[in-house]
């Protein structure tokens, strides 16, 4: 038995919907290691219960598998909005949002969270930033003026495979780009900062 094996079976289970879309995922698509996955997934449901958002952006949906994760904690009321650039994924997603009991509750926006993040006229308590690495910087920029005071940005793979401790490879971008967010979050006054090395690195970002 691996630790990873121990731990899975000392927490709970996925719910039977998410179970099936974690499924479908490592069947269907082409990078499943993308998803959240079991103990990524309850983390995310577990902060988000205790957060208790009204709402909640996430940029960069994939299968829409950590979207359901987060709603697990909304309010009765609240809402995920969720930002995917890949519209070939958007049947797929919606299939799987239609399997869960927050499918009311989930607006997919398809196209460049860059362009879409400033039409959204709503302030978040938290946001869940799991999408391309080389904008995560940018991203940060965006979000925190729609972010209220003590509301929480959470941030995936931001130890990148080992890759922040590793010497950088000549044109490898994306680790240039986590190693330069991790840096700027670090120096940021506006806000608390922790990171939990969880699979690929989970940072919660608490602003002030």
């Amino acid at each position: 038995m691996t630790l990873e094996d121990y731990i899975l079976q000392h927490i709970d289970e996925e719910p039977d919907y998410l179970a099936k879309i974690n499924r479908k995922t490592w069947v269907r698509q082409i990078n499943p290691r993308m998803l959240s996955g079991h103990l990524q997934g309850r983390i995310l449901s577990m902060l988000a219960k205790m957060i208790q958002p009204t709402n909640v952006l996430e940029i960069g949906t994939f299968t829409g598998y950590s979207a359901l994760c987060l709603a697990e904690g909304l309010t009765e009321n609240g809402t995920v909005d969720t930002i995917e650039i890949d519209d070939e994924l958007e049947e797929f997603i919606l299939e799987n949002f239609s399997l869960s009991p927050f499918k009311e509750q989930i607006n997919l926006h398809i196209g460049n969270a860059m362009t879409i993040i400033p039409t959204l006229d709503k302030i978040y308590d938290l946001v869940f930033l799991d999408a391309d690495k080389c904008h995560y910087s940018d991203y940060l920029e965006l979000v925190l003026p729609k972010l209220r005071k003590g509301g929480f940005i959470i941030a995936d793979n931001t130890i990148w495979n080992g890759k922040v401790v590793e010497e950088l490879k000549h044109n490898d971008k994306q680790t240039e780009e986590i190693l330069h967010f991790n840096e700027k979050v670090k120096e940021d006054k506006r806000v608390e900062k922790v990171i939990l090395p969880v699979r690929d690195g989970l940072t919660l970002i608490r602003k002030i």
